[in-house]
């Protein structure tokens, strides 16, 4: 264990690299909400679980009661997931609700740890075709998604575990700041 919390407290400290860029998503982000627009959200087996619980901080709270803010997780809905996986392939399900439920002033997540999952590619640039504003909560080097998006938030780390540490750390400074600013 010590091991891994060394690791992790390693990781933190690197993270301030990306004070500025995520900052600037979280302005981004809340712009988007004062204006009337919304948060979509989506990732894969744990970034899913991530955007999920992302979603639930501004639709329900985070560390204060106040009005709910908009945000959906677009990975929670099977119906949607498993209609689209079937009829179009997995790697439009994200895109597919991102071109339903997108509109120009609205903001799309996308969580990888590699940066590189094909669906989150998809939707990012339906995103960008849309007219939404895109920010990549990514691991490693970025991959594809790095340069796909508006706001890449990397977290320089090769361990699948200690990316997400740090991605819902920063999840939870952004719900913090979307909490204080835009309720």
């Amino acid at each position: 264990m010590l091991a891994q919390l060394q690791e992790h407290i390693r990781l933190f400290e690197e993270l301030s690299v990306q004070n500025q860029t995520v900052r600037a998503a979280c302005g981004i982000m809340a712009d988007a909400l004062r204006r009337g627009g919304k948060i979509l959200i989506a990732g894969n087996g744990g970034s899913a679980a991530d955007a999920q619980h992302f979603a639930a901080e501004l639709v329900g709270r985070f560390q204060k009661n106040r009005r709910a803010l908009p945000c959906l997780a677009l990975n929670t809905d099977t119906s949607n997931l498993t209609a689209l996986g079937n009829d179009f392939g997995f790697d439009t399900v994200f895109a597919r609700q991102v071109e339903a439920l997108g509109k120009p002033g609205d903001v799309f997540i996308g969580i990888s740890t590699s940066g590189n999952s094909e669906n989150i590619i998809a939707a990012a640039k339906e995103a960008r075709r849309a007219g939404l504003v895109s920010v990549g909560l990514l691991g490693r080097d970025g991959g594809s998604l790095a340069g796909l998006v508006d706001y890449p938030v990397i977290v320089p780390h090769q361990v699948t575990a200690r990316i997400q540490e740090a991605h819902i750390f920063i999840l939870h400074y952004w719900a913090g700041v979307l909490e204080d600013t835009c309720a």
